[in-house]
């Protein structure tokens, strides 16, 4: 049984009940989930509601949620945004989805809890928030422009003076990508579309004359420039390049505070949101490193708007929750969970969305990530560099960095997806 008849049969549960629910399916998927998200607000019974809830298919509301975000928009008529918090399932599965966990605890506790608590903008995160319909009509309702439709939507909204809360005691279960392919091409559409769009909004941000110069300065310079370019481009340029370049190079000399001190104090107080993983924060930050070299290129591509890639929307795909043992439906182990929209009617089709895996031989390319296996060679060759010759004492983070790179390279992070007949 398919996940979208699963989820048709519970709306007929709850209609033969007497609910008001409806369950909708349109025939493409054009402008994917901005194009359903547009498609959906057409409806007639749409004019007579004032709110729409979002989750993507992997998430799992409480029962209460609305209870417990409605209010927000009632009484405020100035908020066009609750925004709930992430929890995660399956966060515990391997290394990989640790990690994914600190970097998105730092981002809901810090980021989002920062900008709520001053009425300053965050981004909308696409699923487990509710919007005021009204403020998405007059922001101009979505958009397919870029792959980040729901940061897009956010941007306009908030230049045209809504204001956003994020509920941080209201968590929304959800599950993360636990291969590294899926988290490549996930963390692929989150720095290539926010970069796109910042293209693209440039200067409607800083010519609207409707919020203060201050809120523009934030959200064209700290937001975008700083948020979604300049880190993942000085991450990687100091950490992967700087640093072992300036060991074959005696002229540069890179003080010790800013090779330990400052990055350590940085890193620490990032690792504050997830205190269960504090002992992992040395591996963490080797691996964000390494994602740094496709976040940067992927950023590169969303500004420059060059590649086939920019608007390219790759499914993510969830392996399911191995510590719930759902039962099978059709004698298979686990359960296959998809990153599309319950927003998104589903579409039944006569080839599946994402095709049955047919096996062939693998070639190398397509084995190892060779970038990566390029870049830990040359960082480990500085690093004997260092201890032979150099002398400058850097050979530890090189070496280690470097092995962050091979360990990427040869596929040793995240789990493996199972087999395929």
């Amino acid at each position: 049984m398919l996940e979208e008849d699963l989820v048709e049969m519970e709306c007929h549960r709850w209609m033969s009940k007497g609910v008001n629910i409806k369950y909708e399916v349109r025939g493409n998927r054009k402008g994917y989930k901005a194009g359903a998200l547009k498609e959906g607000l057409k409806h007639d019974y749409v004019q007579d509601c004032q709110y729409i809830a979002m989750f993507d298919a992997d998430f799992q509301p409480e029962s209460d949620f609305l209870l417990r975000t409605i209010p927000f928009l009632v009484h405020n008529p100035e908020i066009a945004l609750v925004q709930a918090r992430w929890k995660f399932v399956n966060s515990d599965e391997c290394l990989l989805t640790r990690f994914q966990e600190m970097s998105l605890d730092y981002h809901f506790k810090y980021e989002q809890e920062a900008g709520s608590s001053v009425y300053s903008f965050f981004g909308f995160n696409g699923t487990a928030g509710v919007w005021r319909i009204s403020a998405i009509n007059d922001a101009g309702g979505w958009k397919d422009r870029t792959t980040v439709e729901d940061m897009d939507l956010a941007v306009r909204a908030m230049l045209r003076g809504w204001k956003f809360i994020y509920v941080g005691n209201i968590k929304v279960k959800s599950e993360l990508p636990s291969t590294f392919k899926a988290y490549r091409f996930q963390q692929h559409r989150w720095s290539c579309g926010p970069a796109n769009l910042f293209k693209k909004m440039m200067v409607e941000i800083l010519e609207n004359k409707k919020v203060s110069l201050w809120s523009k300065i934030h959200l064209w310079y700290d937001f975008f420039f700083v948020g979604k370019v300049a880190a993942h481009t000085v991450t990687f340029i100091y950490y992967c390049f700087a640093i072992p370049v300036s060991v074959l190079l005696p002229e540069i000399q890179i003080p010790l505070w800013g090779v330990v001190y400052i990055p350590t104090v940085i890193t620490l107080l990032k690792a504050l949101g997830t205190p269960s993983s504090f002992h992992l924060v040395i591996l963490w930050v080797l691996f964000e490193n390494v994602m740094s070299l496709h976040r940067i290129k992927a950023a590169v591509s969303g500004l420059l708007d060059a590649g086939g890639r920019v608007n390219e929307w790759v499914v993510t795909e969830k392996l399911g929750d191995a510590n719930k043992a759902k039962p099978s439906i059709n004698g298979s182990d686990s359960i296959k969970v998809i990153d599309v929209k319950l927003t998104e009617p589903h579409v039944k089709l006569t080839e599946p969305l994402v095709p049955k895996i047919v096996k062939r031989r693998t070639r190398f390319w397509e084995r190892y990530h060779c970038s990566e296996l390029f870049v830990g060679i040359c960082i480990i060759l500085c690093g004997c560099y260092d201890v032979f010759y150099a002398k400058k004492g850097y050979y530890i983070f090189l070496f280690l960095q470097g092995t962050a790179f091979l360990v990427v390279g040869f596929g040793y992070v995240g789990t493996r997806p199972p087999s395929t007949a």
